[in-house]
């Protein structure tokens, strides 16, 4: 079976980031966009971030313009607007596709661990996925379910194994 670890992503600026760099730790993925109705979750996903990165949380932002078009900056103004407007600082992804045959890997193998209301579909933007830190997909939560509502999940992961390496 394979983990999150055989993965990697291109960073927003263009660098290669594998996944396994973050072994021993939690993750929670999110596929995001700057002009939803759920953009203001990036604020309370760095609030995460920032509460529980230091017990072994990662969270990572992958911007995709499937849904409704609603993320069209490119991925330099992207990250600008990121960190000017909700504080982000955790690693934001370049722009990807979440469905269909040009659905990025790591997305693949997310929807085929854990299943959502429209099967192996991403409803819409600020899906969230939780990761433990074998590697394993244990959760995956509607744009609905805020970070903050996540937290308890994160809280449960990060106490499940030792603190990162």
């Amino acid at each position: 079976m394979s983990s999150i670890f055989d993965y990697s992503m291109t960073t927003a600026n263009g660098e290669s980031l594998e996944l396994s760099s973050f072994r021993g730790r939690v993750i929670l993925i999110v596929n995001t966009a700057s002009q939803c109705g759920f953009t203001p979750q990036y604020t309370e996903m760095e609030e995460i971030y920032q509460t529980y990165k230091d017990q072994g949380l990662i969270v990572l932002a992958f911007p995709c313009n499937q849904f409704g078009q609603q993320e069209p900056l490119t991925s330099e103004s992207l990250v600008e607007y990121c960190k000017i407007n909700h504080g982000v600082t955790f690693p934001i992804s370049q722009r990807v596709d979440v469905n269909g045959r040009d659905a990025t890997p790591i997305f693949r193998h997310l929807k085929t661990e854990k299943r959502g209301l429209l099967g192996s579909r991403i409803k819409w933007n600020f899906t969230k996925f939780l990761v433990d830190r074998s590697g394993q997909v244990t959760h995956r939560f509607s744009p609905q379910t805020t970070p903050k509502k996540v937290s308890v999940f994160i809280e449960e992961a990060l106490l499940m194994s030792s603190a990162p390496p």
